[in-house]
């Protein structure tokens, strides 16, 4: 259903009348409603839709309008617009009805507005904190508030962190970390067996919680735009790319074609070795050593073509402000040289994967993520499309992919072959996309970059990370410094439907189908 005939039934059938609504971004409809017709909206958009929520985040505008705002985000794959639904609430006692018992992709946002902001959610069925941990961070201290200090003393507050506890005879609980060993970031999982099966796992994450999107405050576009490819450093460019996205829009930047192309090549080759390491991960979660030391010569070279085309390893410090910088004069040679070597040693490490009996014995029907749980969980990316869920902003959002015929990977089974199928399916079309947009740009490249003036406002920015979409919403106040940044990263519901795909496996499993998924810590933390 389009967007526009959502808000006519909402005013015909359900009696609601806009506070306000901006059709002026070409993406974007923003659609502020009272406090009290909130959740209804909300609702309404997301049975219409049929989208999960994309985001859900609170805003601080007391200063300005004396009221915090809620804001949740559609994506109307239909039309390829977001819906944005805003609603004001007072600043003395901010506070909205829980959106999570009739839309479970909201829940973990909620908890986050919880801690962050103080906002309470009416009948919320879940009131835990994600990153502010009970056990050292006092009461009534919000970060993300503009009036926030921090406390004076931080340390132990006899408080714990709430588990979920399973009962019964037979039923043991196996803690895992947060400390783990290796050089992974710390994460805290709970299982609970019976015998053998897993019968819950619960996840505990926020232990490399950095303030992020508060430190983003108060940082001019461009200095923020070098912020934003720190914040996941696997996923540097898609980062950055969503941020100058949205910062475009609020300038009104039309981003020349070539600049475009140019883009999405670095953001190609960002999911190539991505994807290669994570099938060597696989391999090396189930003892195949070999294919795994494949792997890693594949990204190693991956990440030297990165070097000879933007002078980094990681894709850093070449995006701008409307654009890219010049690539180097023999960028076409280098790219085609790159691609046909991972290209063949993809293809030889595939066969090695696909042809050994014990590992697909290990991959298959192992760490099941059924495709109603995907749906109700709001996950994407490749964890998504693996149990049917054809989602791809790629697909769904960009003229540019559309032009270059992208298609995109789908899997129906949920299982770690299914998301090992998907990151194969992938590798394989983003080195046919690359090499179509390389014919597309050459005669273009040299097309010089504005970044425009600045302006104040606000825009949603986007891109389809390796991992899935990675979004920013921007506001920049009137002295041109960012006030509100809000990041969602696709780990951040992700996480949830790992703990969903492990029980009925065995512990020994858990590393299996944790690298089927190779969720960020940082990207989830922020």
């Amino acid at each position: 259903m389009k967007i526009e005939d959502i808000l006519k039934e909402l005013s015909t059938r359900e009696g609601i009348t806009p506070v306000s609504m901006d059709w002026n971004a070409p993406e974007e409809v923003h659609l502020e409603v009272r406090p009290e017709d909130f959740k209804k909206t909300c609702l309404f958009a997301h049975q219409k839709t049929g989208a999960p929520v994309s985001a859900l985040f609170a805003e601080d505008a007391v200063a300005a309008q004396n009221r915090f705002f809620i804001r949740c985000v559609f994506a109307s794959r239909l039309e390829s617009k977001w819906l944005i639904v805003s609603a004001g609430l007072p600043c003395d006692a901010p506070e909205f009805d829980s959106l999570a018992n009739d839309i479970f992709s909201a829940a973990l946002f909620e908890r986050e507005i919880g801690e962050m902001f103080g906002i309470k959610r009416r009948e919320a069925f879940d009131s835990r904190r994600l990153r502010l941990h009970p056990e050292v961070w006092p009461e009534g201290f919000y970060p993300l508030r503009k009036d926030f200090k921090p406390p004076e003393k931080y340390g132990d507050t006899g408080k714990n962190y709430a588990f979920r506890r399973v009962e019964g005879d037979g039923v043991f609980e196996v803690p895992v970390g947060p400390v783990h060993a290796g050089i992974i970031a710390p994460g805290h999982f709970r299982f609970s067996a019976a015998g053998e099966p897993v019968v819950n796992l619960e996840i505990q994450l926020g232990f490399t919680h950095k303030g992020v999107e508060k430190l983003f405050e108060g940082k001019t576009a461009e200095a923020a735009l070098a912020f934003s490819e720190l914040v996941d450093g696997e996923a540097a460019f898609a980062h950055s790319l969503a941020f100058a996205d949205a910062v475009e829009k609020i300038r009104g930047i039309k981003v020349p074609e070539a600049h475009q192309c140019a883009r999405a090549i670095l953001l190609e080759i960002e999911r190539l070795y991505n994807h290669a390491a994570d099938v060597g991960g696989m391999a090396t979660d189930v003892g195949f050593s070999f294919p795994a030391a494949c792997a890693s010569v594949i990204k190693e070279n991956l990440l030297a073509l990165n070097e000879k085309l933007t002078g980094s390893r990681y894709l850093k410090n070449f995006n701008r402000i409307g654009g890219v910088l010049k690539f180097p004069p023999s960028v076409w040679e280098t790219i085609d040289s790159g691609l046909e070597a991972a290209e063949k040693d993809f293809l030889a490490l595939k066969e090695m994967l696909y042809g050994s009996v014990s590992f697909m014995d290990r991959v298959e029907e192992t760490g099941i993520l059924p495709h109603k749980t995907a749906v109700e969980l709001g996950v994407s990316g490749p964890a998504a499309r693996a149990s049917g869920v054809a989602a791809d902003l790629r697909a769904d959002f960009s003229p540019l992919y559309k032009s270059a015929g992208f298609k995109p990977a789908k899997q129906e089974k949920g299982d770690v072959l299914a998301r090992l199928n998907v990151r194969v399916s992938e590798f394989k079309e983003s080195v046919r996309l690359i090499k179509k947009l390389t014919g597309m740009i050459k005669t273009g490249s040299d097309v010089k970059i504005s970044a425009g003036e600045p302006r104040s406002g606000c825009a949603l920015g986007y891109a389809e990370g390796w991992r899935g979409p990675v979004l920013y919403w921007v506001r920049i106040g009137q002295n041109a410094l960012v006030e509100r940044c809000k990041i969602t990263d696709p780990s951040f519901n992700n996480w949830e439907g790992l703990a969903q795909a492990v029980p009925g496996n065995i512990i020994p499993d858990f590393p299996l189908c944790n690298k089927s998924f190779n969720l960020s810590y940082p990207g989830n933390d922020l």
